[in-house]
């Protein structure tokens, strides 16, 4: 249903806004997933996140990664409450871990640097990591989301390894790790998800 609703809406702006090419649809009809899909799971993840005693740090966790997560892509699971699930453990379990790592600087520099190498492997590899309902098919498309995703995830790190505070270094870290290990084809496979562009591109011409 909300694939119909978002390609409804993006058939209607496009009516419009004849200048709108196939490519730019393609951004339009992605950025329309997003925001519907994400908007009521935010809300009750952040309810969630109050109830438990750590609704800044949830908010937090949700603002540092919101333009690398949005680049980058990721698993989306079958269901719902599936999703709902899911983004609810993923924003309340990293603050809620990071109050208990303590590490001294040596440990967390060399942490940072592993998640980043580890992470910029990832990133050529998969990144921007779509899905069979919302396939990213535009090199050009792909190309800039793998680029902001670099770019997002190493300041990130960066700011991890320079902030003082402990929380703070430590939510920056475990976000950046697990939004990056969603991306993989291991957590694809585990969670029955296929790449669009594998699904799709082969057979579209709009690969271009």
């Amino acid at each position: 249903m909300l694939d119909k609703i978002c390609a409804f809406l993006t058939q209607k702006i496009r009516e419009e806004n004849p200048e709108i090419d196939e490519e730019r649809a393609e951004v339009i009809n992605y950025g329309l997933q997003n925001i519907f899909g994400e908007i009521p799971k935010t809300f009750v993840m952040l309810l969630v996140a109050y109830i438990l005693g750590i609704f800044e740090w949830a908010l937090f966790t949700f603002v540092a990664l919101f333009i690398y997560k949005g680049a980058s892509g990721g698993v989306h699971l079958k269901t719902h409450i599936g999703c709902l699930l899911f983004t609810c453990i993923f924003y309340c379990i990293i603050p809620f871990v990071s109050k208990y790592i303590v590490m001294t600087d040596i440990v967390k520099y060399i942490v940072i640097v592993s998640v980043w190498i580890f992470g910029m492997i990832m990133i050529k590899l998969y990144a921007p990591a779509d899905t069979e309902s919302v396939p990213i098919l535009s090199k050009k498309v792909r190309k800039k989301k793998q680029i902001v995703s670099y770019i997002s995830f190493t300041i990130g790190l960066l700011v991890a390894a320079i902030v003082p505070n402990n929380m703070i270094s430590n939510i920056l870290i475990l976000a950046n790790l697990f939004q990056t290990i969603t991306i993989t084809k291991f957590v694809y496979k585990i969670t029955n998800n296929k790449y669009g562009y594998e699904v799709y591109g082969n057979a579209s011409n709009e690969l271009v």
